[in-house]
């Protein structure tokens, strides 16, 4: 079986350019998890996206099964983009390296429309505590792996506020990207004020 990660990291690659730092974080009884960055090129204002590595190693099981299939289920990778110089974001690295192991920490399959929440601000001094999981596809396409393999897909993170959270859990994911939308959000903004929420 080839080893997934050489052909998830040639697709950020090419989508992304060269990545300018990277670091690794290793929790007991997970396989290692890489965050790399791809910084903007230069100007004031440019965004900086994170990516994980690492997640898709290995299918995310369905946490209702008896014995996870060690070939097929889905697979995925994390993206997030943030406003550079705005917010000391580098310290983003850990709270993503703990949500790609969270699949295989505590049995969740993640999809888009889910809620990650890790408890603290994803940086310091940071508005957001969680994510929302948005559609793949945009930023960097579905990778195909050779069957019987799911395609790795990489997944956005936008970052909520707890109230928007707190809202979404109530309205749903659509609800809330509407929300965000119809009031010009700007979602890279890293200490952005919550959406108007009535």
């Amino acid at each position: 079986m080839a080893d997934v990660l050489p052909l998830v990291e040639a697709r950020l690659h090419s989508a992304l350019g060269e990545p300018d730092a990277r670091a690794a974080v290793t929790f007991l009884g997970t396989d290692r998890i890489e965050v790399l960055r791809f910084s903007a090129s230069g100007q004031e204002g440019g965004v900086v996206r994170y990516a994980t590595l690492g997640m898709s190693a290995q299918p995310m099981a369905d946490p209702t099964a008896v014995l996870a299939d060690p070939v097929k289920g889905p697979r995925a990778e994390l993206l997030l983009s943030v406003r550079a110089g705005a917010a000391d974001t580098d310290k983003v690295l850990r709270p993503l390296a703990v949500l790609a192991a969270s699949p295989q920490v505590e049995g969740v399959i993640v999809a888009p429309g889910a809620s990650l929440d890790v408890g603290e601000p994803l940086w310091p001094g940071a508005p957001f505590t969680s994510v929302l999981v948005a559609e793949p596809g945009g930023l960097v396409e579905d990778l195909e792996l050779d069957a019987p393999l799911d395609p790795v897909r990489f997944l956005p993170l936008l970052p909520m506020t707890p109230n928007e959270a707190a809202w979404k859990r109530v309205h749903g994911a659509p609800a809330l990207q509407e929300r965000w939308l119809n009031h010009g959000t700007d979602l890279r903004d890293p200490s952005r004020r919550s959406v108007h929420l009535d």
